[in-house]
């Protein structure tokens, strides 16, 4: 499987490089895309242990992406991403929106390490195990996985006399992306994350007003962020399916930096796709395969050599 992950910042991706590296893959050389000066696709993948054939459709081969904030970033990025890699004969199966973000119904109080049980009602980062998914959560704990069942652009449109109306009450384009399903519940029983509408937003949310207003209009919403629609919007042109996995480091509203936990957050978000990288391409393999098998072997095996030489000394270090 060969999935193009990409993020806003380069703390988001190493974050993500570091847990698929923590699972077990081994690193290529980064790659410039073409047109876009500083944004370099890190490239990883990740045999099947024990397979007599490392190549296998359960095999991961990764590019991960630090495109730029913002939904305008994020799209011109893995546009061109998946642009350089269709015409390399290495087309994408899978795009993932992956970084922090702010969620909805945290308890900013909440110290980092704290654990509590759903069943209280209160939040924790214990609230939900790791291979156990919860489609709703209770509470929503800081370091929290979100999976994005819809990934929704929740300031796109325009003000009128009776209130916020969405682009497409204007009779324009789309305000929503659903991820497949198998894959969102993939993603969800893998890191114990919670399943809800991802916001994508153009102005983060600095007020408790407007954190109501986006409740009011969004009631799924777990989380609020600045890239998955832009990334979602360039993937479904392409064709090729689409996440969006959050890890919360703040709650939605009035801006309390005392009670931002961005280092817990890009932590759970390094845990994340540790797991992540062993389960997504299985759920893949099980529910169809790649669209370009041979393609994703030659990927997977350019990276195996270079990774041979690497370790020979014949190569980059």
């Amino acid at each position: 499987m060969r999935a193009l992950i990409v993020t806003a910042v380069p703390a988001e991706r190493d974050a993500v490089v570091r847990g698929i590296r923590d699972a077990g893959a081994f690193e290529g050389v980064e790659r410039a895309l073409p047109g876009a000066p500083g944004y370099a696709r890190h490239r990883l993948a990740l045999p099947v242990t024990g397979a007599s054939d490392a190549l296998t459709l359960e095999a991961l081969d990764a590019d991960v992406l630090a495109a730029g904030v913002g939904p305008a970033a994020s799209a011109a990025a893995t546009g061109s991403a998946l642009a350089t890699a269709t015409a390399d004969g290495l087309p994408y199966d899978l795009v993932i929106s992956a970084g922090i973000g702010g969620g909805f119904g945290v308890a900013p109080a909440i110290p980092p390490a704290r654990t509590e049980s759903a069943g209280t009602g209160s939040a924790g980062t214990g609230s939900v195990g790791a291979g156990q998914a919860a489609a709703r959560p209770v509470g929503l704990a800081l370091a929290a996985v979100v999976v994005a069942d819809a990934i929704v652009a929740a300031d796109l449109g325009a003000e009128t006399p009776d209130g916020f109306a969405a682009v497409t009450d204007l009779g324009f384009g789309t305000i929503r992306h659903l991820p497949p399903a198998h894959l969102v519940r993939a993603a969800a029983e893998a890191t114990g994350g919670v399943r809800g509408s991802v916001l994508t937003v153009s102005t983060v949310t600095g007020s408790a007003e407007r954190a109501a207003e986006l409740m009011a209009r969004h009631p799924g919403a777990l989380a609020e962020a600045m890239e998955g629609f832009g990334v979602a919007e360039a993937a479904t042109a392409y064709g090729v399916p689409v996440l969006e996995i959050r890890t919360v480091s703040n709650a939605v509203g009035p801006r309390d930096r005392a009670a931002w936990r961005i280092d817990a957050a890009l932590a759970a978000l390094t845990a994340a796709f540790d797991a992540l990288a062993r389960a997504l391409p299985r759920s893949m393999a099980e529910n169809g395969a790649p669209t370009d098998p041979a393609g994703t072997a030659r990927g997977s095996s350019a990276l195996h050599e270079a990774a041979s030489d690497a370790a020979a000394g014949d190569g980059p270090t």
